[in-house]
């Protein structure tokens, strides 16, 4: 007897399939992938108990302070949980603002100026174990010459590719002074915003809060009450900002009115005018205008270059006829012609 044919195999319910795929997805996301060959990325931190200001919870930047002159020591910790050996190279720079006004600490590569130039490293380049860490010191030389206030600047480290940054917040004795200006305020009535500049005329670093006011013809059209801006403003900086407003008038004349504010007593004002005009509606009644007045141009002139052209029926005066026949000498009646009467 022939072999009996095997029965073919079901076809996989789609609810078993996707059952399926979806434990090989969780197998797969439960096996661990490293970039760094094992371990979580390298990091960076102020080392606990430092600096001139230490925290028992650890430190979220470094915190130095003193006056002209002076040397200031710290230690800044590298710490490597991957399973492979990490060369971390450490540099000093200058902080800097973003164009929104937000600090920046890994600021691209360049001889630093303040006090990025001002820190040295026990080591420049350090060699991490895998799960170690390592502690380099520091030390921060304030110039005789420096300028009171605040110096903020950083601390980079880079390494496999990436580059992180720790703020160093140095602030240099004397007398300080908290100012602010706002500047080249506009209304963009296209964009729907308004603009303006920030600047910090002090030597502190300043976080401002910005009041906006607008009022129009009829009233008051905008009043935003005083907001902190996500600005962290370095001394003789300047930042453009923007402040959105959607629903300005069609048609008004506005007066706009900026006013900002920091800690330590800085206070900034400025305004601006704008006139919101609907072009496009201006446009069509002055073409309409044009229009009537075009029309109305052109019969007048056509009446000045043809002047015995018919008048419009019923304009004549009773007796105008009468008159033109006298003046023709023709008399009305009847008669023989002789011009006397019978």
């Amino acid at each position: 007897m022939p072999p009996k044919p095997k029965p073919k195999p079901k076809p996989m319910p789609s609810a078993a399939r996707a059952a399926l795929c979806a434990a090989a997805l969780l197998a797969a996301a439960a096996t661990p992938a490293h970039a760094d060959g094992g371990g979580s990325a390298w990091s960076v931190a102020p080392a606990s108990g430092g600096g001139t200001r230490p925290a028992k919870d650890g430190r979220p930047y470094f915190y130095a302070e003193g006056t002209p002159g002076t040397v200031l020591q710290d230690t800044v910790t590298v710490t490597n949980p991957g399973t492979k050996s990490r060369t971390v190279t450490l540099r000093g720079a200058d902080a800097a603002n973003t164009g929104s006004g937000a600090l920046s600490v890994t600021p691209a590569k360049g001889r630093p100026k303040d006090t990025g130039a001002w820190i040295t490293f026990a080591k420049r380049q350090v060699k991490v174990p895998p799960r170690t860490r390592a502690e380099v010191p520091f030390t921060v030389t304030v110039p005789t010459g420096a300028v009171p206030g605040d110096h903020p600047g950083a601390i980079v480290a880079s390494g496999g590719g990436r580059t992180v940054g720790v703020r160093l917040h140095l602030r240099v004795g004397g007398p300080t002074l908290a100012a602010l200006t706002v500047e080249r305020v506009k209304v963009d009535k296209d964009a729907g915003r308004i603009t303006y500049d920030l600047v910090n005329r002090g030597n502190t670093v300043l976080t401002p809060r910005l009041a906006v006011r607008a009022d129009g013809v009829f009233g008051t059209l905008l009043d935003r009450a005083p907001r902190t801006l996500p600005v962290e403003l370095l001394p003789g900086r300047r930042v453009s900002l923007t402040e959105p407003w959607p629903d300005a008038p069609a048609l008004d004349s506005v007066d706009v009115r900026l006013t900002a504010t920091a800690a330590g007593g800085a206070h900034g004002e400025a305004s601006a005018s704008a006139r919101f005009v609907p072009w496009g509606a201006v446009a069509g009644g002055a073409a309409l205008l044009l229009a009537l007045a075009g029309g109305a141009f052109h019969l007048v002139r056509r009446r000045r270059r043809d002047p015995e052209a018919p008048e419009p029926e019923g304009a004549r005066e009773p007796g105008d006829g009468t008159r033109e026949l006298a003046r023709a000498g023709t008399r009305t009646g009847t008669g023989t012609g002789t011009g006397e009467e019978l």
